[in-house]
């Protein structure tokens, strides 16, 4: 695969993964104002989200996944994960080239970005 190659196979996994994201979240929102649209909210009051949604597993949970509010939150981490993946990609596409220092350093940002991500 060419350098050019795998650059129109990057951009295009980018841009499939906005699309998808993008979908998720409209397809959230509709659920959501189907269901609640027409109600009038309580400012007053505050409530949070619940806690399972503060973790990968619990915002793709089924329980999560038949909420507007969870697909909502699914669209928006499938959104955040897709340039995730593209280091990944990136990573993959360096060890197959044998670029030693390109696979460190990528590795690295990819060491980084997990640690961000599953840490919080």
């Amino acid at each position: 695969m060419t350098d050019q190659q795998f650059e129109n196979l990057i951009g295009n996994f980018l841009r499939a993964g906005v699309l998808l994201a993008a979908l998720i979240v409209f397809i959230g929102g509709s659920v959501y104002l189907y269901r609640h649209g027409g109600e009038t909210p309580e400012h007053h009051v505050f409530a949070g989200e619940p806690r399972a949604w503060s973790t990968l597993a619990g915002i793709f949970s089924t329980d999560t996944l038949t909420h507007g509010r969870g697909i909502i939150m699914a669209g928006l981490l499938v959104l955040i994960l897709t340039p995730i993946a593209r280091v990944a990609l990136s990573l993959g596409a360096f060890a197959i080239e044998r670029d030693w220092m390109y696979v460190s350093f990528t590795a690295i940002v990819f060491g980084l970005l997990l640690f961000s991500l599953l840490a919080a």
